[in-house]
């Protein structure tokens, strides 16, 4: 009897043992900023990017170019001419900076719109990689060491940066 009950409380420690070590947390780590800058979509979003901030500059300066124009007239008006020319010719220039000016508030939107438009599916992309990852190694979290919010990370912490790589099918 003694002998079974040494059996039982043998078994039954290994078995807690056993589900509390299966229970351990599991944390891991990557540097999202570091996967984003090595995935092919993201050079190719930057280069749509690239070409779409050149079309909006061409446009900037084409006003610009005409608003040179504008201020070559009315220095070419000279003395002679009569104020009423010079007035109009004033509000011409003044209706071209105010449009330059409101194309290029509206640009930094366009820009702020395109960059989100074309680098969310590479994030999006990047964050199932990362979770597939996770799930595969049983972590419960996965900090963004780039971010630089980490206080501390322990050797225990799985990079998974090389694993999401991978899933990736970056090499």
């Amino acid at each position: 009897m003694k002998r079974s009950m040494k059996l039982v409380a043998v078994l039954l420690f290994v078995v807690v043992t056993a589900t509390v070590s299966a229970q351990t947390p599991k944390f891991g780590h990557i540097d999202l900023q570091a996967l984003i800058q090595i995935m092919p979509e993201r050079a190719t979003a930057e280069a749509e990017f690239n070409k779409f901030t050149k079309e909006l500059q061409d446009v900037i300066a084409g006003m610009q170019d005409e608003l040179q124009k504008k201020y070559a007239e009315f220095e070419a008006l000279g003395s002679d001419a009569s104020d009423i020319k010079k007035k109009a010719k004033g509000q011409e220039i003044q209706d071209v900076q105010q449009r330059i000016q409101t194309y290029q508030q509206t640009a930094q939107q366009q820009l702020q719109q395109k960059q989100t438009e074309l680098l969310q599916p590479v994030f999006n992309k990047a964050e199932k990689a990362i979770a597939e990852v996770a799930k595969e190694k049983g972590l419960i979290y996965v900090f963004d060491t780039g971010s630089k919010v980490v206080l501390y990370k322990s050797n225990e912490s799985l990079d998974i940066f090389p694993l999401a790589k991978a899933k990736l099918g970056i090499k």
